[in-house]
């Protein structure tokens, strides 16, 4: 879930030389200072002085794996509600007190500024963004206004039953679609009982309230909690007067001391194959099948990303394409992919194919998993996935925006700062035996969770 409040005209004339100048520093080593404040905020820094802009991220632990069992999607309607309006306050030091500001003023207030300033929540994160030209008269506006949106969101109760109600809509539209269906049964299937399965629901957004978003902010938005990336025309010194700006409103600021937040469980691994099909009326059968995978930390990542390129994520050279589409025709498309984070993010196969191919698909799918985990890929197969993944490379970090969620990738999951730099070397020096060890590990081909949503009784004449 995303919400923000861009105003793009005055970064419209710096965006093509944005992507320009990101692109040339792609092909060059790109040094990231880190450190941390006083404040225990943790601060990365990527200088890219060309063009008067600046890209900043602050991450926290809040994302839904911490929402309660009743009140999933908690995190996200928190992070959404932060944009509709912001508290009366004093800025920190002296001053008069700053007016509230609704959610329109709010708007207009980034309007003018020619700024922006979002947030989103994911499984493991809440995550803050702003972004802003780098001129005097306007960024020291752009930072104080983020830091009251980011300590002082007003969370109004009319506002909250107003987008209640519409998140209520999306939802019961979203489940008109069989790939929503599809995609909730196999993340409550392939989960358990862990967070990273709950769902969403009707019942679970009427129990939350404006307290519990509150309650959110205190426990987890702290600056000994923060992970700050930045990627834009600063140098040290002003980055880290910016962020301390930016976070000083946030309890805790001056202190540099928060409490441990509770442990959260991991996935448990599956037990046994599980097999759901779901009736739908739909002209498709939508098919996943997957089971846990791997957290983001696990050494075996480069093995895995190398391996699942030749498996179902090279798109026309993967094997799954191969056998399901190419050889038989019984799907459009066909992919697989992992989905690393603070614990075992799923494995994936997904497709979708006529109703009376659902069996036929799902068994060639299998049979391609079950050989690929046995047997690794060929070193044909090993070098086509090097090539294209190496050769893409330069295309994951093409402009600042990209370049700051690698960042802030490198700042959240604690990798090497050196990690942009080696990662072309990581990915070619993978090995066959490497990729066969890393799946057979990984993934057990006779424990996967298969859902099928579509015509079942079609299927089964």
């Amino acid at each position: 879930m995303m919400n923000s409040t861009w105003s793009w005209r005055p970064l419209r004339a710096v965006l093509a030389t944005c992507l320009v100048v990101a692109g040339a520093q792609a092909f060059a080593a790109i040094p990231v200072q880190t450190w941390t404040q006083p404040s225990g905020a943790k601060v990365y820094l990527v200088e890219s002085p060309a063009i008067p802009m600046l890209d900043v991220q602050i991450d926290f632990d809040a994302g839904s794996r911490r929402d309660p069992p009743d009140k999933a999607g908690l995190a996200g309607v928190a992070a959404m509600m932060s944009s509709k309006g912001i508290t009366a306050a004093r800025t920190p030091g002296a001053g008069p007190y700053d007016a509230a500001l609704d959610e329109n003023q709010l708007g207009e207030a980034w309007a003018d500024l020619g700024a922006g300033f979002g947030a989103s929540a994911g499984s493991d994160r809440m995550s803050f963004s702003l972004r802003s030209l780098n001129y005097p008269d306007l960024l020291p506006k752009a930072v104080q206004l983020a830091s009251r949106q980011l300590a002082d969101p007003a969370f109004p109760d009319a506002i909250w039953q107003r987008e209640r109600q519409r998140l209520a809509g999306n939802l019961r539209e979203a489940l008109t679609k069989p790939a929503t269906v599809a995609a909730r049964a196999f993340a409550t299937s392939v989960y358990g009982g862990h967070p990273y399965g709950f769902q969403t629901t009707e019942e679970s957004i009427a129990r939350i309230g404006v307290e519990d978003m509150r309650d959110v902010y205190r426990r987890t938005i702290e600056p000994c909690r923060a992970k700050v990336s930045i990627v834009g025309a600063v140098t040290r010194a002003q980055a880290d007067a910016l962020v301390t700006t930016l976070l000083s409103r946030l309890p805790g600021a001056a202190t540099g001391q928060c409490e441990p937040l509770a442990p959260v469980a991991e996935v448990p691994a599956l037990a046994a194959p599980l097999v759901r099909e779901i009736p739908f009326a739909s002209a498709q059968a939508h098919v996943l099948i997957g089971q846990p995978g791997y957290k983001r930390s696990d050494p075996d990542y480069f093995a895995l990303l190398v391996g699942n390129y030749t498996l179902g994520g090279g798109g026309f050279v993967s094997r799954l394409t191969q056998e399901v589409r190419e050889k038989r025709g019984l799907s459009y498309s066909v992919y697989s992919y992992f989905s690393p984070g603070l614990h075992a993010g799923a494995f994936t196969i997904g497709l979708q194919t006529r109703p009376d191919q659902t069996a036929q698909a799902v068994q060639v799918s299998r049979d391609v998993l079950a050989r690929f985990v046995a047997e690794g890929p060929t070193a044909a197969e090993l070098q086509a996935a090097k090539d294209n993944l190496i050769g893409g490379f330069p295309l994951l970090i093409d402009s600042n925006r990209k370049l700051l969620d690698n960042l802030a990738n490198i700042a959240w999951n604690n990798l090497p700062l050196d990690y942009l730099d080696t990662w072309t070397r990581q990915v070619d020096k993978v090995t066959a035996a490497d990729i066969k060890a890393a799946f057979a590990r990984k993934l057990q081909p006779d424990r996967m969770v298969t859902v099928t949503v579509g015509a079942v009784a079609q299927r089964q004449q």
